[in-house]
């Protein structure tokens, strides 16, 4: 009995010790402009790391940065090698299953990027034999695989920056992927010149979630609430989009979503 008394406080002492601790690891991919990414003197800079600052300064927390592929995310946060991801991570029911999310920093559809010279249809009968290239294991890759795989190849990458050059290369017919990031990281720059959005926004929430957030353990509540609390008052004192005012022009918030 005495043996099973210790462990269970053992097992309470770990489940606690990110809320009771002063630093708190947040883990990212670092692959996704203009939301998180590196500069040219490897920092880690964009839309989600600015708002994280602000939300570790209003949450009283110390943050450092840990690099993880996005596959090595949510495995990397369960085995405590970090212990919030902070990387344009959608609410997704299959998620849930395995961590806990914060209240959505965001939402936005996904679509479709093709050549502005295409003439064939974002649907089973346009994109048969066609190349849809996505970043692997993200909610966009589960929706064209889940749609067109028996019609078309799915082409998958480690980062979306590596998507943009098969794109430019002309290794791949379309991508699908984040409406936002498509547009400001590809469509706006020069490599994306010649590309365009094609079909409709994609707003089904069974793929695209409910929003996008910080996750957590599910054991790590107190300190999900912390964050809650925290987006509350940068929405609420004007910090939010005073950051979100530097990289888009339009509501990323995503009221009506």
């Amino acid at each position: 009995m005495k043996k099973i008394i210790m462990a269970l406080a053992f097992a309470a002492t770990l489940a606690s010790t990110v809320v009771s601790a002063k630093e708190v690891r947040l883990a990212s991919d670092f692959t996704y402009p203009p939301f998180n990414y590196k500069n040219a003197q490897g920092e880690p800079t964009g839309f989600d790391i600015e708002i994280a600052a602000a939300l570790c300064k209003e949450a009283k927390l110390e943050c450092t940065w840990v690099s993880q592929g996005w596959d090595a995310l949510i495995p990397s946060l369960l085995a405590h090698k970090s212990d919030v991801i902070m990387a344009s991570m959608r609410i997704t029911k299959e998620r849930q299953k395995r961590i806990l999310f914060t209240n959505k920093y965001y939402q936005t559809p996904a679509r479709f990027v093709a050549a502005a010279d295409t003439n064939f249809s974002m649907d089973k009968a346009g994109l048969k034999g066609k190349v849809i290239g996505v970043q692997q294991g993200t909610i966009h890759d589960r929706y064209v695989t889940d749609k067109f795989s028996d019609v078309a190849e799915i082409k998958r990458y480690a980062g979306q920056d590596e998507v943009y050059l098969d794109m430019k290369n002309g290794r791949l017919d379309a991508t699908f992927g984040n409406a936002d990031q498509l547009e400001l990281a590809f469509l706006e720059k020069d490599i994306g010149k010649g590309f365009t959005f094609k079909g409709e926004a994609v707003t089904d929430k069974a793929y695209i979630g409910e929003g996008t957030a910080l996750a957590l353990r599910k054991q790590d509540k107190a300190l999900a609430e912390k964050f809650n609390k925290a987006i509350a008052a940068i929405r609420a004192n004007g910090t939010y989009d005073k950051i979100a005012a530097k990289y888009f022009n339009f509501d990323i918030y995503g009221e009506n979503l």
